[in-house]
């Protein structure tokens, strides 16, 4: 059972995702991947609320953010990434490798059945495939304490994995937003610079605070 202490905790990591995503990000498309401050926070509160709470955690901030600072209606379903990037951070802060293994590689799976991605510049996601090769590299030689910064790298694009299923296999990059296939390929080389500077910032803001605030919560949290 969570007890108030915890509940408290997950209530004021909602209110400050919910600021951060309120906030608009660094200048680039009118929605998308992380148009606000949000991937700052996202793997912290995973670490120390763990996977279940961090992933309630920060879908309730983010709901919040959004009605706050409204982009487009669809942006509520690509937002869900924000809290699987911080379940998945929290996981493997602990040492779960199982779930991120089957995460994305079902997730790629589907991406390249999708047959635009045969068009798309295969580099343009070399973040998630460099995400993809640290994991199985953890597995391979057994690394049971992954640190920080490893865990939240990989969550982070499993955040951006999430949001590439639902454009590209789900196809919602038509359905949604009416792209044509130059278009996209324009997306997919921008996304390819922005989006590994946003998961720089955050890996910095992350081996930053995350001392601090695993300090400040260890005694709630022991297992930190």
């Amino acid at each position: 059972m969570i007890n108030s202490k915890r509940i408290a905790l997950i209530t004021l990591f909602a209110a400050l995702t919910a600021i951060l995503d309120s906030i608009p990000g660094i200048p680039q498309f009118g929605s998308g991947v992380w148009y606000s401050w949000v991937f700052l926070i996202e793997p912290i509160v995973g670490f120390i609320l763990g996977p279940f709470n961090g992933f309630l955690s920060v879908l309730i901030g983010v709901f919040i953010g959004h009605y706050i600072y409204f982009r487009d209606p669809y942006e509520f379903i690509f937002t869900l990434g924000a809290p699987i990037g911080a379940m998945i951070s929290g996981m493997l802060f602990r040492g779960n490798k199982k779930f991120p293994l089957l995460f994305f590689s079902l997730l790629l799976f589907a991406y390249f059945l999708a047959p635009i991605s045969f068009d798309l510049p295969l580099w343009g996601i070399w973040d998630v495939f460099l995400a993809f090769g640290l994991l199985l590299t953890i597995i391979l030689i057994k690394i049971e304490r992954i640190k920080p910064g490893f865990s939240a790298f990989i969550g982070l694009e499993s955040d951006v994995l999430f949001r590439i299923f639902l454009l590209v296999p789900l196809q919602t990059y038509i359905i949604f937003y009416g792209f044509n296939l130059e278009l996209m390929k324009k997306i997919w080389i921008a996304s390819a610079f922005m989006t590994p500077i946003q998961v720089g910032l955050s890996l910095f803001f992350t081996i930053l605070a995350f001392p601090l605030l695993k300090k400040a919560t260890k005694r709630f949290y022991p297992q930190l």
